[in-house]
């Protein structure tokens, strides 16, 4: 009966410490990458049901924090170049949006932001998806965007530079 005690504290000795192990590793081998802060970011549209938005890039700042691997935010749009020039946006033109989404830890490939942009345009609201891939130790951000307006996707690049 001794025995059985003793292995039994043994096996659950032996739990916790491997429980603190994994733990210690994936807080500090494998952490989240940190992507709070401002990013500029820049959309280049590759198809659309509306042709004059083909080839259209588009510059947002946005600014992101972290609580965990959820993502919050707000953006704004500062540039357009499009068939009909090219435009900054300044003040009041600046179009705003709010920022929900989440980082998908993996570890054995780049790490993933999929976001969900809301934007307030002014004249009707519209919805952005990104699907990012973390380059460079969280430097930059590449991937895929869609957006219900036009039926807009293309690529997008986020770097904490100016683009």
């Amino acid at each position: 009966m001794d025995n059985l005690w003793g292995d039994v504290l043994a096996t659950v000795i032996g739990g916790c410490i491997l429980t603190f192990l994994f733990f210690l590793i994936r807080e500090k081998c494998f952490p989240l990458p940190n992507i709070s802060g401002m990013w500029h970011l820049k959309n280049i549209t590759v198809d659309s049901a509306y042709n004059p938005y083909k080839g259209m890039t588009l510059g947002y700042t946005a600014i992101l924090w972290c609580e965990g691997n959820r993502v919050s935010g707000t953006t704004e749009k500062v540039y357009e170049d499009s068939v009909n020039g090219e435009r900054p946006f300044i003040g009041k033109n600046r179009c705003r949006g709010v920022v929900d989404g989440y980082i998908h830890k993996n570890y054995f490939s780049k790490d993933m932001v999929v976001l969900h942009v809301v934007e307030d345009g002014f004249g009707r609201e519209s919805t952005y998806s990104y699907k990012l891939k973390i380059q460079n130790k969280t430097d930059t951000l590449e991937g895929i965007f869609s957006t219900m307006v036009a039926d807009q996707n293309g690529y997008t690049t986020w770097s904490r530079e100016k683009i």
